[in-house]
Parts: C-alpha cells; structure tokens; sequence
C-alpha cells in the first residue's frame, strides 16, 4: 500500500503542477488581451478625435493653410515681398498683428540663420513657429483625463460668457465629458436672468444624465450656487458646474454679481470656485479677444472654451487666444453633438490644421489563450 499512496501522491502532485501552470498562463493571457484590448480602444478613440478635429478645422484651414501653401508655390524666390504676402494672410486669417509680428519675426530669423530656401522649408517652420507659440503657452498643461483628487472635492467650475456663443452647450457637454470618465457630476442652474435659461440647461443635464440644482426665473444667483453647492457635498458629487448670466453690457452688475455668488460658495466650500471658464465664440474671431480682455476685468478667468471651430474659417484666433492673453485654452468645439468638445491639446491642433493624415487605427493583435510561450509552460 506504501508503493500506491507515493504514486497517488506524485499523481496528485504533478496533476496540481499542471493545473497551476495552466491556471496561471490562462490568467496571463486573459492579462494580455485585456491590455491590448484596452489600448485599442484608446488609441481607436484618440483617433477619432483627431480625425473630428481635422475635419472642424477645414474651413480654417482653406482661410490661411493653404493660401501659405500657394504662396510658397514652386520656385517662388524667398524674399521680404512674399514674407510681407505671409504676413498677410495671417492677419486676415484672424491670427491678430501682435501674435503675426512674433511668427514672421521668428520665420525670418530662421530663414537667415539657417540658410533656407525652399518654400517647402519655409512651410514647415511657420507651423513649428506657430506650435512652439502653443505648446509654449499655459494649454500646454491641460489635464485631458478628468481627473479630480480625492481630497479636493467638489470641484467647482464657475461658467461665464455672454449670451450666444453657446454656453448651455458647453455646460451639458463639460459634463457629459466627466460622467463619461466616471465622475458624479452636478450642474447650477445660477443664470436666472435670462428666460428659458433653466429649461435649456435641464435639457442638456439630462442628456449628460446628470443632476440639477435650479430655481424660478429672477432668483438670486448666489442662492442657486449655494443651494447647489450644499446638495453637492450631500451627494459626494466630483464636480459641481455653476452657470452664470452674460450680461457683460453692464460690468458693474456682474462683477458684483460674480463675487457675491463666489463669496457665498467659500461658506461651502472654501477653495470655489477652483476654476472660471469662459465661453468664446470662434466665428466672432478677433472680437473674441475683445470679449476675453472685457471679461478679464471682472472675473478672474483661468480657462477659455472656444466654440463652434467647425462652423467658422477664424479657428486661427485661437493662437492670439492662447498666446497674447496667456490663459490657458483648455476645451474647444468641433461640432453638434454632445461629445465634440475636446480638450484643447496644442501639438493635435497644429496637425490638424496642417493637414496631417488622418489617424488610422491598425488591427491589434490580441494576445489568445493559446499563444502561451514555451516559458510559460511548467
């Protein structure tokens, strides 16, 4: 009997030795196509969105891209006449004087230094120059994954804008785009000046399957922020949306307005609000800026969304946007549907606007069960 329990037991043995390894290479590989699932889909949806961008950004594109591309056409002579011809098309391009003056100064620069000649030489560093200006700019540091710190909750975005140039639709996309990364999201409805304001956030809130905090028509703003604020700590909300009324024609109102609607947030949560976003319509172009600078007297603005890029052959304002006012740009708008605004991400915008292929997504191989190497055998 001796003989047959030591065989059962080296039986046994060798048979839990082939299950482990067995077990372990299955988890192994279920490891390795879960990966590579994973970064397929990621770098699938990163090029979707290039490709989204790409395709808003056609009309700016034709307004300025191109026009370069013919000016710098085959065996033209590199001179002051076609740099001034550049120079040009810039500033109808809505890339504004100042932020012209710096590209053309540091296109002449290198031309000189660098001994170039070609206008296909010339075409490439205009877009390093204008990418260099973008990725030397405050959006260069934009946080593209929404993520919140744990011990910073709430975080509270103040909205601001004047009426028109979609910041409803920002708001409802804003959003969309954090419940979608996985965050318990709440939206004020704090412009109460403005008819119908409250029934076209609750629109966009239910499309983002998001709560709402909002009152009648005329209450005060301050109130609404409050209320929301509170509701949001009860709720252990992420994020907390604030809208806000855009009655910049009349700047001593809403300047008070705004700090008194900050001040009653601090007796909630003392850090709000942690950011001030306001609202820029791209088709406006240069008056954008304008718009920017007023606002910038009565709010402390820590980023911009520009939207409706896809709509308008001005997108090239963003480049002054990002450059003379220094405030970070931080989403921008490509299209209609509630997931077209996209984090603003500098080097992606100068491709795009270049005319870079599209992205393509090749066909992963995904690690199967039984392509276990030899080494992973027992």
């Amino acid at each position: 009997m001796g003989f047959f329990n030591k065989l059962k037991e080296k039986v046994s043995s060798v048979t839990s030795s082939v299950s482990n390894a067995v077990t372990n290479a299955v988890e192994t590989a279920v490891e390795k196509t879960s990966t590579a699932i994973s970064s397929a889909v990621e770098k699938t949806t990163e090029a979707l969105k290039f490709n989204k961008l790409k395709e808003g950004l056609s009309k700016t594109r034709d307004s300025f891209v191109d026009k370069i591309q013919v000016a710098l056409g085959f065996g033209r002579k590199i001179d002051d006449a076609l740099l001034d011809e550049i120079e040009e098309i810039l500033i109808t391009a809505d890339i504004g004087v100042d932020t012209t003056e710096k590209i053309i100064s540091a296109v002449k620069d290198r031309v000189r230094r660098e001994k170039r000649e070609t206008g296909e030489e010339v075409f490439i560093i205009i877009k390093e120059e204008i990418e260099k200006l973008l990725i030397t700019s405050p959006s260069a540091l934009n946080d593209a994954n929404y993520e919140i710190a744990p011990d910073k909750k709430p975080h509270v975005i103040m909205v601001i804008g004047v009426n028109g140039v979609g910041k409803t639709t920002t708001i409802g996309k804003l959003a969309y785009n954090y419940k979608q990364a996985g965050r318990n999201v709440i939206i004020g409805a704090a412009d109460t000046f403005r008819a119908a304001a409250n029934e076209q956030l609750e629109i966009w809130a239910e499309r983002a399957d998001v709560q709402i905090v909002q009152q009648k028509q005329g209450a005060d703003p301050a109130a609404v922020a409050f209320d929301t604020l509170n509701s949001a700590i009860s709720k252990d909300a992420d994020v907390v949306i604030i809208d806000t009324a855009g009655r910049l024609h009349n700047k001593g109102n809403l300047m008070a307005e705004l700090e008194k609607m900050s001040r009653v947030m601090k007796k909630v949560v003392p850090t709000a609000p942690n950011e001030v976003f306001l609202v820029l319509d791209a088709t406006t172009g240069q008056n954008a800026i304008q718009q920017a600078k007023e606002f910038m007297k009565v709010a402390g603005i820590t980023g911009i969304v520009l939207t409706k890029l896809d709509g308008t052959a001005k997108g090239g304002v963003v480049i002054p946007i990002a450059c003379e006012l220094q405030i970070p740009v931080r989403y921008i708008g490509v299209g209609e549907k509630i997931d077209d605004l996209q984090p603003f991400i500098p080097k992606d915008f100068i491709d795009a606007l270049f005319g870079k292929e599209d992205k393509v997504v090749s066909n992963y191989e995904v690690s199967n069960v039984n392509d276990i190497d030899d080494n992973d055998e027992e």
